[in-house]
């Protein structure tokens, strides 16, 4: 459901998409790209329950590791604003918005700032409300590449190339259709950087299968993301995705 443009080291034994090699023999016939993004959209509760959401916030805790847990609230609204807000102990809090033309991060070190280029490009296609309902417009190309295994599961790998920025790769669960995994890249002063997050304890909410555990591993950390409460069709003013005006 959503692409959180947020961030740090759990032990080994994190689950790794590795590829899998085709079986000998008959093979079932791989689905298109569209087949495994129709499959999702059923699976998460269908299209008109999508689209009866216009907003939604997630409260909860984002787990950095060292026994540290920050508060998290993501607040999203159609067709296109997204502010996520992290309160770090000792330092202060940390934003990251889009409110529809123009995106953003706010942190107490380095002020308020205008994303432009691929983080741009990335943070405007994850602001996205109804993202998988118009998936063939937000990417020049989707392409099915084989199976996967996601931890235990088996995961159809679909790889999704967007007009600016970097390419993304989903992994969807062969038997339910839920999306398992998800492989991306930023950019950074030092270059581009690769993340993975993983998706897990989907739970109902309002009809839509919503996952309440993310887990973010980047190049040296990984994030635990838990959602203790979601709230849908929330009055949210288009102000509070906003860039904060600065003296």
């Amino acid at each position: 459901m959503i692409g959180l443009a947020g961030c740090c080291a759990l032990a080994s034994g994190v689950a790794m998409a590795q590829p899998v090699r085709q079986a000998q023999g008959k093979q079932a016939a791989q689905p298109t790209a569209e087949q495994l993004i129709a499959k999702y959209v059923r699976a998460i509760g269908g299209r008109a329950a999508i689209e009866k959401v216009r907003s939604r916030v997630m409260m909860g805790t984002m787990d950095p590791g060292g026994g540290i847990s920050l508060s998290l609230e993501l607040s999203e609204k159609a067709p296109d604003k997204f502010l996520s807000v992290v309160d770090v102990p000792g330092l202060g809090t940390l934003k990251q918005g889009f409110d529809g033309t123009v995106g953003w991060d706010s942190t107490p070190n380095q002020g308020v700032q205008e994303l432009t280029g691929t983080m741009l490009a990335a943070v405007r296609r994850n602001a996205q409300f109804y993202r998988w309902l118009r998936m063939k417009e937000l990417f020049a190309k989707l392409a099915v590449s084989g199976t996967a295994k996601v931890g235990d599961r088996e995961a159809y790998v679909m790889e999704a190339t967007p007009p600016e920025g970097f390419a993304e790769t989903f992994y969807f669960d062969t038997a339910t259709g839920l999306l398992l995994k998800r492989d991306y890249k930023l950019d950074s002063p030092e270059g581009a950087l690769s993340f993975e997050t993983f998706y897990d304890d989907y739970r109902e909410v309002d009809g839509i299968q919503t996952p309440y555990t993310l887990r973010r591993v980047g190049p040296d950390n990984v994030l635990i993301l838990r959602f203790t409460e979601i709230k849908q069709n929330v009055a949210l003013e288009d102000a509070k995705f906003a860039k904060p005006v600065t003296p």
